[in-house]
């Protein structure tokens, strides 16, 4: 059994530690193997660090960080602290179901696998929040597809992305990845961005639907910001994907589709979000470039020339002549 190190963000979340943490870490204590959990606090406001120090300062790593930035910087330091083989991502609103790590081991012994998450359901229902999700492109638009499962339990089931908040991934290639792109930063996306990247390195994402956990819906983010400012965010980081992952035709036919169809219609329907989403896209396009090119390097130096529209089909042949069940 592989050793695991448990990342987990935290943003004011003394209240989440308080009624899910204990219950987590003792599903942890009974994997028998090496686990460290390392908590980075992203510069809480409330007694999240006192409480942590407090009550379980000899069993955590605790990284404090003095400036809020947001969920992918907060990862990547935890990510760098890790120093067992998998790194499992674990939010603070999230509950694991026993047997959760047990369904997931197998997929590791694929060479291949980047990483795996189960099925995330409600806290106080069974509603799925999270499952596998298939890509497709509508026009030049990027989307994922409603969640589903394969009627065969025993087909390892491909997902365009890993959800952030249970993910378990290889540690080698996630640091070799170089984890989360922070400019996503501080919410929306940055998992769907870091699972194409894997994909286009030639590695595979998967979902297990027999590993379950529990999720607070929307509590690490719900008393962040007001709706507006997330919608904003929400649309900034779909447009820095779509940048990142498209070339040439592709990326012009893209910015045409978005002018007409998000920017324009926007301002006649009055969602200026879009707008001003779009604008903060246009300002951060010189940095994003400088991704876009480092990324391209790294793809010459695992010799891949894997491309998103090639992802999408991968999926759509990994997914051909089985039987999908939409959920």
């Amino acid at each position: 059994m592989r050793s695991i190190s448990v990342v987990i963000p935290n943003y004011n979340g003394k209240h989440l530690f308080e009624k899910y943490f204990e219950h987590n870490l003792n599903i942890l204590k009974t994997l028998g193997t090496n686990v460290q959990i390392i908590v980075i606090d992203d510069a809480s406001t409330d007694d999240s660090v006192a409480y942590l120090q407090q009550k379980y300062g000899n069993q955590i790593t605790l990284i404090q960080k003095e400036i809020n930035s947001g969920f992918s910087n907060t990862c990547n330091l935890g990510i760098k602290e890790a120093k067992n083989e998998l790194i499992f991502l674990l939010n603070t609103d999230v509950t694991l179901e026993i047997g959760y790590f047990e369904k997931l081991y197998k997929y590791f012994e694929k060479d291949d696998t980047f990483g795996v998450m189960g099925r995330i359901i409600g806290m106080d229902d069974d509603l799925i929040r999270e499952a596998a999700r298939s890509p497709k492109i509508m026009g030049r638009k990027i989307k994922s597809s409603d969640f589903f499962r394969l009627e065969d339990r025993e087909s390892f089931t491909p997902t365009f992305y890993l959800s952030g908040a249970i993910a378990l991934m290889d540690t080698s290639k996630l640091k070799a990845i170089n984890g989360f792109n922070e400019m996503f930063n501080p919410y929306y996306g940055e998992d769907q961005e870091l699972s194409i990247r894997a994909w286009r390195l030639g590695w595979k994402c998967y979902y297990e639907h027999n590993a379950i956990c529990r999720h607070e819906v929307s509590a690490s983010t719900k008393t962040h910001n007001h709706k507006r400012a997330i919608k904003k965010i929400h649309f900034r980081n779909r447009y820095y994907v779509h940048f990142l992952h498209l070339y040439g035709m592709d990326l012009a036919l893209w910015h045409i589709q978005i002018l007409l169809c998000d920017v324009l219609l926007s301002l006649f329907t009055f969602q200026f979000y879009k707008v001003e989403a779009y604008m903060d896209f246009l300002r951060n396009r010189k940095a994003l470039q400088i991704k876009k090119n480092s990324f391209k390097r790294q793809m010459k130096r695992y010799h891949s020339e894997i491309g998103i529209i090639d992802v999408i089909r991968n999926i759509r042949i990994m997914l051909k002549y089985k039987h999908v069940i939409k959920l």
